[in-house]
């Protein structure tokens, strides 16, 4: 288990008390549809919802030939398939709106910008990423957003890397990936700050006794560790799935009788689940063993709407965590009106899209600073666009360009509210949002927690 030595402040934007954090672990999300092709002609089309309605959006893919010489080239690597293709869209949205958003400013030093949305698959099949990896590598992109699994990145972070391509990733939390490059960035928190906001928020609901059923891979083990740190530190106590016990289950198992009839031996007070699709078959089992389902927690892999997948009431009451900021909702309405403008249909689900939208605008500021498209130059004038040196707080690209223009320093603080990169390249504060499940298995934001890096 990694730790941080300094502490991590949580203030509850809805109420709730202030947290003190910890660090450790990992993060994850898989893809969506590739919207990639070989053009490079925007096309546009208004759309006729009330998401984005009256807005004209265009989807400026890449042409083959295209480069970072000459093109604001954003390559996502994104789940397109797999186990958390559910966390797709949003991110392919989110990219692809900033693409229209920075061209309809006129682009980047007057160079157009374009993407090319490529599969990272999860890490069941490794080929499928690395691949993805090569293509990005090969075409010469100015950056890579993605991926969204933490296992995933680390199969692919050192080719990037070697090739000299910044990659911004809008989802990994895994705190082995703190400083790992320097050309590595993120813009979701490590998931420190995820991890101690649920160990808290356990401890607050009043439980002591806590049961994990968690799959072994670096975001499960990674987060159980910092949660299970929290609730010892409280005087609480770890049942079953510890860090040590050996109780982890392999991912992409199906059947998980043995984890749920081996945690409710322990009689705990609560349940976490930290796994991706696989609960889908925990849930059933804890509930067909009698559980009360509304003291099971999840995390950002699987806390998703599960309306379709179980019958009315199986989660109601339970609760799961989601780093990231809430958008506001004009900025959901404009991301899912790209998407349905783009893909035929609008989104369901905004899980990173802010994080993947602020990875592509804030490299976009990076070339702009420093005046070319290439990725060595984007690596070079990240931090300072972030806001790490200061400067003019703007909260969109256009009104970001003209505070260069003008000669500043500048913050850009976009829909997803993080603070600066910090020295190893992670925000240096973030948003946790805390979620509950209704009657209809469906989830709403119940509060939101500021977490920083000391």
């Amino acid at each position: 288990m990694i730790r941080p030595n300094s502490a991590l402040w949580l203030k509850t934007l809805a109420g709730a008390a202030a947290l003190s954090l910890t660090l450790a672990a990992c993060g994850s999300s898989d893809e969506p549809e590739d919207t990639a092709t070989g053009t490079d002609t925007a096309t546009s089309e208004e759309t006729t919802d009330e998401a984005g309605a009256g807005e004209d959006f265009t989807n400026d893919e890449c042409a083959s030939d295209s480069t970072s010489a000459d093109t604001f080239k954003v390559g996502g690597i994104l789940p397109l398939t797999g186990n958390l293709a559910f966390l797709g869209p949003p991110e392919v949205a989110g990219v692809g709106l900033a693409v229209s958003d920075i061209n309809a400013a006129g682009g980047v030093g007057g160079a157009d910008a374009c993407h090319l949305i490529l599969d990272s698959g999860d890490a069941t099949d490794a080929s499928v990423a690395n691949n993805s990896a090569q293509q990005a590598i090969q075409g010469e992109v100015s950056l890579v957003v993605g991926a969204a699994s933490s296992s995933v990145t680390l199969n692919i972070v050192d080719a990037i890397t070697d090739a000299s391509i910044v990659q911004i990733s809008p989802a990994n939390t895994a705190v082995a990936l703190s400083g790992y490059s320097d050309f590595y960035f993120r813009t979701a928190p490590p998931d420190g700050i995820q991890g101690d906001a649920l160990g808290n928020l356990i401890l607050q609901d009043g439980f002591q006794r806590v049961a994990f059923i968690v799959f072994n891979d670096a975001y499960g083990t990674g987060l159980r560790d910092v949660v299970q740190q929290t609730i010892e530190d409280a005087g609480g106590e770890v049942t079953y799935g510890a860090n040590g016990a050996g109780q982890e289950f392999p991912p992409a198992q199906t059947s998980f009788s043995a984890e749920v009839s081996g945690a409710l031996a322990t009689n705990p007070d609560a349940i976490v689940v930290l796994a991706f699709d696989e609960t889908r078959s925990i849930v059933p089992e804890l509930q067909n063993a009698g559980f009360d389902m509304s003291k099971v927690y999840l995390t950002d892999g699987n806390t998703s709407s599960y309306g379709e997948d179980f019958p009315a009431g199986t989660l109601e009451g339970a609760k799961g965590t989601i780093p990231g900021n809430d958008p506001e909702s004009g900025f959901k309405d404009r991301l899912s009106g790209w998407y349905e403008s783009a893909q035929g249909e609008p989104l369901n689900d905004f899980s990173y899209g802010a994080e993947s939208y602020d990875a592509v605008v804030l490299a976009a500021l990076a070339a702009v600073k420093g005046g070319a498209t290439d990725s060595v130059t984007i690596q070079e004038n990240l931090a300072a666009v972030s806001g790490a040196n200061g400067g003019t707080e703007c909260s969109t690209y256009e009104e970001c360009v003209a505070a260069l223009d003008a000669g500043d320093e500048i913050f850009y603080r976009g829909p997803s509210g993080i603070g600066p990169f910090d020295d190893e390249n992670d925000p240096s504060s973030a948003f946790v949002g805390i979620y509950q499940y209704d009657a209809e298995n469906n989830i709403s934001l119940i509060s939101t927690v500021e977490g920083s890096k000391g």
